[in-house]
């Protein structure tokens, strides 16, 4: 075996621990982007899913909220393809149901439910009474509260230029769309906004039966 060939053998890469992290980075990178890449150019993954629209400025200020107060932390918005999940949240979670979501909160955590088919599940009331204070609805949660909610009034001051920065990311919001916001939030809480966003999850979705998604 020549001298070349000895320095590139399997051998060598075992015995030397540089070499080896170098070799593995470079594969797992080179694997990764073949894996990745397409998906950038793929209909599915970067084309809305049918029923999907921009979320107005009232839930787009909910959704603030829910980031701000760590709501991502315990609940996932990503209903795996398990016949487990599918009959318990609804049909499993499509990369196009996201596109318009930056970041996306699709989370891993499940110290409560997905979120992902809540919207349309329970009232706003439910939901208020829910948010100030879990157990008067599920006695068992362990949720805290956010009674604070309803005391702080919806942030107009931002939502332009929040609606100006998604727009270069994407999201085809007109120029009406952004004057418009701040008058959509006259009068709204944080609960109010909250609560238009979680009514909001999963409705495109909602008519599509588990066994169709089972049969997919």
């Amino acid at each position: 075996m020549s001298s070349e060939n000895k320095f590139f053998s399997h051998g060598t890469l075992e015995k030397n621990v540089g070499w080896l992290i170098i070799a593995t980075i470079v594969v797992v990178s080179i694997a990764g982007l073949v894996q990745i890449v397409p998906l950038f150019f793929q209909h599915t993954t970067t084309e809305p899913s049918p029923g999907v629209v921009p979320y107005t400025a009232l839930r787009l200020a909910g959704r603030d909220v829910y980031q701000r107060e760590g709501c991502v932390g315990c609940h996932s918005q990503q209903i795996r393809t398990l016949r487990s999940e599918v009959e318990r949240y609804g049909p499993y979670s499509l990369a196009g149901e996201s596109v318009y979501d930056h970041p996306f909160l699709w989370g891993s955590k499940r110290t409560g439910p997905d979120l992902a088919r809540v919207g349309g599940r329970y009232s706003d009331a439910w939901h208020q009474i829910h948010l100030n204070n879990p157990r008067d609805v599920v006695p068992e949660s362990n949720m805290p509260g956010y009674p604070w909610l309803q005391k702080n009034a919806a942030d107009a001051s931002s939502i332009q230029s929040h609606m100006v920065a998604m727009r270069r990311l994407g999201v085809p919001y007109s120029d009406e769309d952004i004057a418009n916001a701040p008058k959509e939030l006259e009068g709204k809480t944080e609960m109010d906004a909250l609560v238009a966003y979680l009514q909001g999850l999963g409705i495109s979705r909602r008519y599509i039966t588990v066994d169709e998604v089972v049969a997919k």
